[in-house]
């Protein structure tokens, strides 16, 4: 199945950015005050779908990769960023408060990019990684 690889990493960064550009959407609609386009069914689902297909895209990722490769403890660390990004992003469109959902959106948007940067770098400090290498 590693043949495979290159078709199902880019299938994986596809899926990430469809699904950091459609919580930025859904959340910036949220922050206009236009939360039922944000939480209609359309968009909604679509959400799941692009976000069921990056989570396939990893675990294929993970199972054809050798275990060298992650070595360096930055899956870890993007993984131990998913859960808060998940209940940032919940608040971020579904929180009481209009100052609550906008912490939220900002955490969300800044556990993402962590995410992002540490999957670019592969290193847990991800973009401080040359600055801090001793």
């Amino acid at each position: 199945m590693l043949e495979y690889y290159a078709e199902i990493r880019i299938a994986h960064v596809a899926a990430a950015v469809a699904s950091g550009s459609l919580f930025l959407l859904r959340g910036l609609l949220v922050q206009v005050g236009r939360p039922a386009l944000a939480l209609a069914p359309l968009p909604r689902y679509l959400s799941y779908a692009v976000d069921t297909g990056l989570l396939a895209a990893a675990l294929a990722l993970v199972s054809i990769l050798p275990s060298a490769v992650f070595a360096g403890g930055w899956l870890a660390a993007k993984l131990a960023l998913l859960p808060l990004y998940i209940a940032l992003g919940w608040g971020a469109l579904r929180a009481g408060t209009r100052a609550r959902r906008l912490a939220c959106f900002a955490g969300a948007i800044l556990a993402f990019a962590g995410m992002y940067t540490i999957a670019r770098a592969h290193s847990p400090l991800g973009p401080l990684a040359p600055f801090l290498a001793a």
